[in-house]
């Protein structure tokens, strides 16, 4: 692995931090229910179900899961599920617009153990970031000269650059959350959030 390669490696990482996935919708969905704290929580879910997800491809794991139809479909399908639950959740909020009793009740039932199980289930449940990895890893791989260890280096690294775009997109939703608490920026961020979440789910099952 040298230095050039990773540096190639690290900006295709960044841009697909940067491209809207559903990882980036439920952690809009936690800071705007949860503000900061429900935010860092998910953040924090979503980065444990890469690390699993990234190591098992980095020990060889990926292939064995992608191989086994019944445990791929299985995971697949419960994804689907939850991301459509998610959205439906987020739909849900911007209906019923009632953000002043409702969302403070919210707050305060839940729990950062809830947010941070929604990170970690929306993550892990996706296949297709096992699929990624293994896609893109090979290319930047030679097997004759590279081992575990620079897989799991590649692999983390995606882990790394999504994690701190993650961040930075809270703080940028931190920083305008006067207006994002606006009743009507509120439901239509909502709306947008639960359909995209949706959309991600019905794009996971059609795959």
């Amino acid at each position: 692995m040298t230095w050039s390669l990773y540096l190639s490696y690290l900006v295709f990482a960044l841009i697909i931090a940067a491209l809207p996935g559903p990882d980036t919708m439920v952690v809009l969905k936690n800071a705007l229910s949860g503000g900061a704290r429900g935010g860092l929580f998910t953040c924090a879910g979503i980065a444990l179900g890469n690390f699993v997800q990234a190591t098992a491809v980095g020990l060889g794991l990926g292939t064995l899961i992608v191989q086994v139809r019944p445990l791929f479909e299985g995971v697949r399908w419960a994804g689907v599920a939850y991301l459509c639950w998610l959205g439906f959740q987020a739909l849900r909020g911007a209906r019923r617009g009632d953000y002043e009793t409702v969302g403070a009740l919210e707050r305060r039932r839940a729990s950062g153990l809830r947010r941070f199980r929604e990170g970690f289930l929306s993550n892990i449940t996706n296949p297709k970031v096992i699929a990624f990895y293994l896609s893109v890893l090979p290319q930047f791989l030679d097997p004759a000269t590279t081992g575990a260890g620079d897989a799991l280096l590649l692999a983390y690294t995606v882990l790394v650059v999504g994690t701190v775009w993650q961040l930075m997109l809270l703080a940028v939703v931190r920083q305008v959350s006067g207006w994002l608490s606006r009743r009507r920026v509120r439901r239509t961020m909502d709306a947008l959030t639960g359909t995209a979440l949706i959309g991600f789910g019905i794009g996971l099952a059609v795959e």
